[in-house]
């Protein structure tokens, strides 16, 4: 038997119990704070991609499948197509204006977005402008400096679709988009976590979780194409 009284052995446990009860209620109090803050600082992106999620997923429901086209012709200064060095006289050179070209026509023809490709052909040059809901192709002929410019804008539903998916939104929007990803992991884990500190409630959510989760994996094997 031991020799330790049964008090003292009492007092050891409750300490350890206190000091357990205590980190747990440390635990779950961080928790809400990081939970309520976190939901409150991704509360507008939360609703932007929620409701892009269904402009998304419907557009014709929105009139995302808009399309305006615009079509035009110009002339570029010659000697832009044929290099800006000294040794550049041929066609075949690479080596082209590509800066006073893009600048004229953003000056000039008021094309916008970011430069996606740029190729140069020995009879050719093909330039691309991108942007959310926004693209601008341009053919020039190196010979005679005319160009064909052909531009697309889709209206603002495409333009928050574009911006859901990321497509040629930039850096920054990128950065946002994985932010927003972490932001939303971090709530979830967080709610997730806070229920087992919630005992009134701890069984129903946790079955909620458990139905929500089996209804994604009956909707996905039964439904999606394989």
């Amino acid at each position: 038997m031991s020799n330790v009284p049964y008090d003292d052995r009492a007092s050891v446990a409750n300490t350890f119990t206190g000091r357990r009860n205590r980190f747990s209620s440390l635990i779950a109090k961080w928790t809400r704070w990081l939970h309520i803050y976190v939901s409150m600082i991704s509360l507008t992106i939360v609703l932007f991609f929620g409701i892009t999620g269904i402009t998304l997923n419907h557009p014709s429901w929105f009139g995302g499948d808009d399309e305006f086209v615009r079509e035009c012709a110009g002339k570029l200064n010659p000697d832009w197509l044929r290099g800006i060095d000294s040794t550049a006289t041929s066609l075949n050179s690479t080596s082209v204006a590509r800066l006073e070209i893009v600048e004229h026509l953003r000056r000039i023809d008021r094309v916008r977005g970011a430069v996606g490709e740029f190729t140069v052909n020995s009879d050719q040059i093909a330039v691309t402008f991108r942007a959310p809901a926004y693209s601008a192709d341009v053919s020039i002929d190196r010979d005679s400096g005319e160009y064909d410019l052909v531009e697309t804008s889709l209206g603002t539903i495409a333009w928050l679709n574009d911006l859901h998916k990321g497509r040629d939104s930039g850096d920054g929007w990128s950065w946002i988009i994985d932010a927003s990803a972490i932001l939303m992991t971090v709530v979830s884990l967080t709610g997730l976590l806070l229920m087992f500190y919630v005992k009134r409630h701890r069984n129903a959510g946790l079955v909620s979780a458990l139905v929500g989760a089996v209804v994604v994996m009956v909707v996905y094997f039964i439904f999606v194409p394989k």
